[in-house]
């Protein structure tokens, strides 16, 4: 009898293999649409509207900086507005603090519902296949991936939808940078580049680690499960094994713990010298903004927006590149997650028997 799984998977190593794995990203999605469709449209109205909050309140800052300075000056300025306009700061304020509280609570509860929603159906689908298919090392380590991970999927989700919120923000923020100076966008935009393939490049070797010592890591659990369970105390007392299970336990976890610490290393060492491209474009761009409002090209208000818009894009950006590596190391897994429910059973029943 011959059990029909999908074809084994390999760490994914070349770009274009690593690019298919975000394919699963909308599949994803979908199953949260479908665990409840109301609270992902809450999420996205809740963090459409979140993403408004940073560049009104950087404007708002502006006319407010920019009225007290003409005050100063003598120069012609409603001193009332003055107050109004720092009213309404305070209102936005308190606005995207509430949003935030409210975003927050939807995320959970559609969490919640999203983890019991996968739970549900890998053991429905689980139960469908033939108990040949559980002797396949294959698709046990697979089905073990799979378990491990199903509820890391609720950081994949929050990081997709923080990366929405934070990309309809960079959109309004760089819309104020574009509008004095269009040629910074493309300067910090270049300086990402690296960081991004850097990233990316280390995040692969990460889910590569991952990937070969899955079988290590379910005989790590199994040897735990044997060396501190009620139920295999007495075998391992009588048969003296205790020394025998923590030794091979030690083992096991310094050969996973040595490689991952090597890459630990590598990673932080490389992420290191490389940010100094972007933290120089950055910089280098402050420098150019100084100069022109030097110049008298900008007023104080201006320097203010341009100053706080140029450094929370980037900073954004920052984020977009780092979140954008956890997703596509994360649609890895996700990879493994379909693969486990396009498994069929080579032995099916008629529908109507």
């Amino acid at each position: 009898m011959r059990i029909v799984h999908p074809k084994p998977a390999e760490p994914p190593q070349s770009w274009r293999e690593r690019l298919q794995a975000l394919r699963n990203v909308p599949p994803l999605l979908r199953m949260v649409w479908d665990t409840s469709p109301m609270l992902s449209v809450c999420t996205l109205v809740l963090r459409a509207l979140a993403s408004l909050f940073p560049i009104a309140t950087l404007w708002v800052s502006k006319l407010i900086l920019d009225l007290v300075v003409r005050t100063l000056r003598h120069q012609p300025a409603d001193r009332s507005l003055i107050w109004k306009l720092l009213a309404l700061e305070f209102l936005l304020a308190i606005g995207s603090d509430t949003i935030g509280r409210f975003i927050t609570l939807v995320d959970s509860l559609l969490g919640d519902r999203f983890t019991n929603h996968v739970s549900i159906r890998l053991m429905q689908h689980a139960t469908s296949l033939d108990l040949v298919s559980f002797e396949d090392p294959v698709f046990y380590d697979k089905m073990e991936r799979v378990r491990r991970q199903t509820t890391a999927r609720l950081g994949m989700l929050a990081s997709l939808a923080g990366m929405g919120q934070q990309l309809l923000t960079l959109i309004s923020l760089l819309s104020a940078v574009i509008f004095y100076y269009p040629w910074l966008l493309v300067l910090l935009l270049a300086a990402m580049i690296p960081v991004f393939l850097g990233e990316t490049r280390f995040a692969m070797l990460n889910y590569s680690i991952l990937f070969r010592y899955t079988p290590e890591r379910r005989e790590l659990d199994y040897l735990r499960y044997l060396g501190a369970s009620n139920e295999s105390a007495k075998e391992v007392k009588i048969f003296g094994l205790g020394d025998y299970l923590s030794d091979r336990s030690r083992r096991l976890f310094e050969r996973f713990y040595t490689e991952n610490k090597r890459l630990a290393i590598r990673r932080a060492v490389h992420g290191t010298v490389i940010n100094v491209v972007p933290t120089g474009a950055y910089y280098g761009a402050y420098a150019l903004i100084v100069v022109r409002a030097l110049a008298g090209a900008l007023t104080v208000g201006d320097l203010t927006l341009m100053v706080g818009a140029f450094s929370r894009a980037r900073n954004i950006m920052e984020g977009l590149v780092s979140g954008l590596v956890g997703v596509s190391e994360q649609a890895l897994f996700i990879k493994d997650l379909f693969d486990f429910f396009e498994t069929t059973p080579a032995i099916t029943s008629p529908p109507n028997a």
